[in-house]
């Protein structure tokens, strides 16, 4: 049974390092959205971040990243919302208009025009996300995705889409959280 587990978690850990290779093809997207994030907080904008499940932890993170500091400990914070935080909300929307709403909802009340949405789903096709990411639109924000190999719908409804080189979810979400550190690497150089 050792033998077994350490085959095991050897196998994994050669297809992490294998995805994180592969994740080198994707250096232009995500510069392009380190340039987009950047852009949007110079003009005094915010970033607006969510996702389900794995990914409201990642969207979490990230902003976090944001406001809080990355490896700097001496910039300002820079302003970033998690729309996956505050359960009152979440449970009064999904409550009283649906749990497709519980984002849309939430971009209506604070998103504004030249703001960054952020929609992470690793399927893309995630209904409550890809509603926020058209309200979004509507207002007048910019939008990326970070999805997974396919993409899903949320890839043509995003001005820019990261899809993580994976059809595994767990990878999927390790890619983006790989992507989002990065991200926040970059904007803490130029804060």
């Amino acid at each position: 049974m050792k033998k077994d587990l350490f085959g095991e978690v050897t196998r994994q850990l050669l297809e992490v390092a294998e995805l994180k290779y592969l994740l080198l093809n994707s250096a232009p997207v995500i510069a392009e959205i380190a340039r987009l994030v950047i852009e949007t907080l110079k003009r005094g904008n915010k970033i607006i971040l969510f996702g389900n499940g794995g990914s409201a932890a990642d969207a979490q993170h990230i902003a976090a990243e944001i406001v809080g500091r990355f490896t700097l400990h001496n910039r300002r914070p820079l302003p970033a919302i998690a729309l996956t935080t505050n359960t009152s909300i979440l449970t009064s929307i999904a409550n009283d208009y649906g749990f497709d709403k519980v984002f849309s909802r939430q971009v209506q009340g604070l998103v504004k025009r030249g703001d960054l949405v952020i929609a992470i789903s690793t399927s893309g096709n995630s209904p409550n996300v890809l509603e926020a990411v058209k309200t979004a639109r509507k207002l007048g924000a910019k939008t990326v995705g970070f999805t997974g190999l396919s993409g899903g719908r949320l890839k043509k409804m995003v001005h820019i889409a990261f899809c993580a080189p994976s059809k595994i979810t767990a990878r999927i979400q390790e890619c983006h959280i790989t992507a989002g550190h990065i991200i926040c690497e970059l904007v803490e150089r130029v804060f």
